[in-house]
């Protein structure tokens, strides 16, 4: 639906202009393997439009490498909870920002670079914001504002530009499926150029009111040369009163273990279902990210992620055999394995 209403604005917006200064190879692409481009003051130049790696990773569930003992209780608890509502308050659905961390990974970002600061701006799946990093060697402010961006200072370390940004308002989602923060997070960001056309962005999450301990991520960058941004701005806010809350369904642990186990969709294809306090969670081959499921009945669940659903499969004797799963791409089916 995004794609359908961007592409008629495609021209006008001049997605497909050749970017001056840009080094190419003899065919005329972007040469992004190219040294990285310097200032005048010797800084490498992070300037120009990156994007991040897409989703289907931390962007749905950044704290997919913690143990459940490095979240505080009061925080997981919400967070299943969300999952278990369908995300009906989250940010982007009342047409408030993203955390910038989620902009860093599944979208488009225009860096431009000063001596005195760097202004990031993301393009934006629900809203077009801005953050302006200062490198003018002010410090964090004493007693910010709280906002939903936070406020952002930046230091060099050599050639790695390392920023802290801290002062955030405690109404965001640290991802897609809900992950609460406090008042108390403070993100440390390390870009490094290491090539023309390549980033690479270290993120520490910390905020001792969420998390027993800090935490940190990596997010590829790469550079998208001949091309500019589009406008993102939410609307539509009026539909949601119409939005559904919670899924009626709440089933005991002992019919939830009984769909805990390996499946396959085909050779070499394995899926695994496993269970966490009244949840499902789906993995699906080698990719770590679990996506959890909340039930909307006692054999169908739903994805909080993507809204998929998934219906268990039973015999004559009521044995779990497998699961179909229901994707606006086609159904795919599952076998029970063990």
């Amino acid at each position: 639906m995004v794609t359908a209403c961007l592409s008629p604005n495609a021209t006008a917006q001049w997605l497909d202009y050749p970017s001056p200064g840009i080094p190419r190879t003899p065919d005329g692409k972007a040469n992004l393997t190219a040294p990285s481009p310097r200032q005048a003051d010797g800084k490498p130049d992070l300037s120009g439009i990156w994007r991040g790696p897409g989703a289907g990773s931390y962007d749905r569930n950044i704290a997919r490498d913690l143990k459940p003992a490095d979240i505080q209780p009061w925080a997981e608890a919400l967070y299943q909870e969300r999952i278990r509502n369908m995300g009906k308050d989250a940010p982007r659905a009342n047409c408030l920002p993203d955390p910038f961390v989620y902009y860093h990974m599944v979208d488009l970002a225009r860096f431009v670079q000063t001596p005195g600061l760097l202004v990031i701006l993301y393009q934006g799946t629900t809203n077009s914001v801005h953050r302006t990093v200062f490198l003018d060697g002010r410090r964090l402010p004493a007693e910010p504002n709280p906002a939903w961006m936070g406020y952002s200072v930046g230091r060099w370390e050599g050639d790695t530009l390392v920023v802290e940004t801290a002062g955030f308002n405690d109404r965001g989602w640290l991802d897609i499926e809900g992950h609460p923060h406090t008042e108390a997070l403070h993100i440390t960001e390390r870009f490094r150029r290491r090539d023309y056309g390549h980033m690479d962005l270290d993120v520490t999450i910390d905020d001792p009111g969420a998390f027993s301990k800090p935490f940190s991520l990596r997010i590829d960058k790469t550079l998208v040369p001949d091309t500019d941004l589009l406008e993102s701005v939410c609307e539509n806010d009026r539909s949601v009163t119409h939005m559904v809350g919670d899924t009626p369904a709440r089933l005991p642990r002992q019919i939830l273990s009984s769909y805990v186990g390996v499946y396959e969709y085909g050779p070499g294809r394995e899926a695994r279902i496993s269970s966490e306090s009244d949840l499902l969670f789906l993995q699906e081959g080698a990719n770590p990210l679990k996506l959890p499921l909340a039930a909307d009945s006692e054999t169908n669940f739903i994805s909080r992620t993507n809204g998929d659903r998934i219906d268990f499969v039973k015999d004559a004797n009521g044995t779990v055999t497998g699961f179909i799963y229901h994707a606006g791409s086609g159904d795919r089916t599952a076998v029970r394995k063990r």
